[in-house]
Formats: structure tokens, C-alpha cells, sequence
């Protein structure tokens, strides 16, 4: 079982783009995943609260002032970056309300995962996650509504209710069964890694499905969408991090804290709340920011000691 797991985990992004073409090439092996979107995000925050406990959100109020600088542009730069690209490429109504919900959506494990291979600030990155997801459900549907009602219709409180019970609840309840069974959880925690890929995997399979035809259509412009804002994510999210004098670890945790959003939480808002062409951009970029933010991770640790 450790082998599988080292292997699904090194090889995650070449996992992810190898079930975006099946799922493009043959619809039907993925079509039945997507009722089930909800669920496995579920299944992924679940996982996510197990690994928690009560006393790491103390890291949160240790330093207030760096969790809330990087705060602060994640909830800043990314919707921006996204209603600026959605105005600039003219982007569909469904397609424009998609790309700036990732944008609006708080981070995700993954962006720790990357910090930690790029040996920067792990424990700021971790506060970063916790902190923009327990803001999600109020934060989330403000900007969304605030920046994509120009496109689409947004219903802030079912919004909301989506994300504490997809999200806020499954966390809350991984924390609680960590608490009261810790001796369980640390026999089974090396194998929560990949469960959760594994539904990342599928929520990506099953998106791509029942968008293949659009996504063939679209699906140069949707990318190019997709990567600049990651990439100028990474980049803006850098140079906030020097503005505010931050040492080269926490600037490496914030930079891909802020390019690296819970896209499976977006995929999930969009399928519930817009429509299946609104998960697009998510799906893309969720394919997309695991294979980028390997590459800035390799290239971080790699020029740590030149940066330092």
C-alpha cells in the first residue's frame, strides 16, 4: 500500500492529465462521476480534518500579521486576476462565472504539499489553508456574487450552505474523529493522501466528461485563461509577499499558496449552482496547477539558497 501511495502522490500530475484525455477520448468512463462531485469533495475535506487538530489552528493567532498578509492577497489577486482575464478575453457568461469562482475559492492541500517539496514556510501555508477555508463560506459567495453577477445569477446563502456542508462540516467532523480516536487515525493517515487524489482524480474525470465537446471547442482559450491566472497568481503572489518584507520561506508559501486554489471546490459550487460548462475552467485548472506547481516547487527548492 506504501508503494501504491508513493506513486500515485509523486506521479499525481501526470495521473490527472492522463484522466483529462480518457475522459476526453472516451465521455462515458467518467459520465457517472459527476453527480457525485459533491460527495467527493467531501470525501477530500474529510481526509484534510483527520490530519488536523484543535491545536493547530493556534499557528493561526501565533502570527496574525502573516496569515492575514497572505489572506489578503489570496482573496484579493486571484478574484481580480479572474474577472480581468474573463473582461479581456470576452469569455462566455457560464465560462466567465467559472473562472473567476476559482478565483473566489479559498486554498487547497495541495498548495501544502507544494510548499513543503519547495521548502518554504510549511506551517504559514497550512494557517493560509485553514484560515481562507473556514473565511470560504462567507468570503467565497460575497466575491463570486460581488464579481460574477455581472454574468450570472448568484444566490449568495445557498452558496453558502454549499460550502459549510461540502466543506466546513466534513472538516469539522475529520477534526472530531481525530480527537476522539487518534490511535485509528495515525494507522490510517498515511493512506488519506491517496484517497484524496484518487477523488481529485475522478472529480476531474468526470467534469472533463460531460464537457468534452466544449472543452475540444474552447478549450485553447479556456486554457490559456486557466494558466495566466495561475501563473500571475504565483508571480503576484510573490511580489506581495516582498512588499511586506517577508523572508524567502514565507514568500515561497504565500506565492504558491495564493496561485493554488481548491479547485475541487470550485468544480463542485459551479456544477451545483451554474451549470456543467461553468466547472470547465476548474477542471482545467485543476489539471493545470498540479503540473505547475511541481514545476515552481522543484525550481524554488532548487534556487533556495541562491534567493536566500
Amino acid at each position: 500500500m506504501k508503494k501504491v501511495s508513493s506513486f500515485v502522490t509523486k506521479n499525481m500530475a501526470l495521473l490527472v492529465v492522463a484522466v483529462a484525455i480518457i475522459a476526453l477520448v472516451i465521455p462515458s468512463a467518467f459520465k457517472w462521476v459527476t453527480p457525485q462531485i459533491p460527495m467527493l469533495l467531501g470525501v477530500i475535506m474529510f481526509g484534510m480534518g483527520m490530519t488536523l487538530r484543535l491545536e493547530d489552528f493556534k499557528e493561526i493567532f501565533r502570527r496574525p500579521r502573516d496569515v492575514l498578509i497572505g489572506l489578503l492577497a489570496q482573496f484579493t489577486i486571484m478574484p481580480l486576476l479572474a474577472y480581468g482575464l474573463a473582461i479581456i478575453f470576452q469569455l462566455p457568461a457560464e465560462l466567465a462565472a467559472g473562472v473567476i469562482l476559482v478565483g473566489t475559492c479559498p486554498g487547497g492541500t495541495a498548495s501544502n504539499v507544494m510548499t513543503y517539496l519547495a521548502k518554504g514556510d510549511l506551517a504559514l501555508s497550512v494557517s493560509m489553508t485553514m484560515a481562507s477555508t473556514i473565511l470560504a463560506p462567507i468570503v467565497t459567495p460575497l466575491l463570486t456574487w460581488l464579481l460574477a453577477g455581472t454574468w450570472i445569477n448568484v444566490s449568495f446563502v445557498a452558496m453558502m450552505l454549499s460550502i459549510i456542508q461540502v466543506v466546513i462540516a466534513p472538516i469539522l467532523l475529520g477534526i472530531i474523529i481525530n480527537h476522539l480516536f487518534a490511535d485509528f487515525v495515525k494507522r490510517v493517515v498515511k493512506i488519506l493522501p491517496t484517497i484524496s487524489i484518487v477523488a481529485i482524480l475522478l472529480i476531474a474525470g468526470g467534469v472533463v466528461s460531460v464537457n468534452a465537446d466544449k472543452i475540444l471547442a474552447t478549450g485553447l482559450l479556456i486554457m490559456l485563461v486557466v494558466v495566466l491566472h495561475n501563473l500571475c497568481g504565483y508571480g503576484l503572489g510573490y511580489c506581495a509577499a516582498k512588499i511586506f518584507k517577508m523572508d524567502v520561506a514565507k514568500t515561497k508559501a504565500i506565492s504558491i499558496e495564493v496561485g493554488m486554489q481548491n479547485s475541487g471546490l470550485a468544480v463542485s459550487l459551479a456544477i451545483t449552482h451554474f451549470s456543467a460548462a461553468a466547472a470547465i475552467p476548474s477542471a482545467l485548472f485543476s489539471v493545470w496547477h498540479n503540473i505547475s506547481g511541481s514545476i515552481a516547487a522543484n525550481y524554488l527548492a532548487h534556487k533556495s539558497n541562491k534567493l536566500s
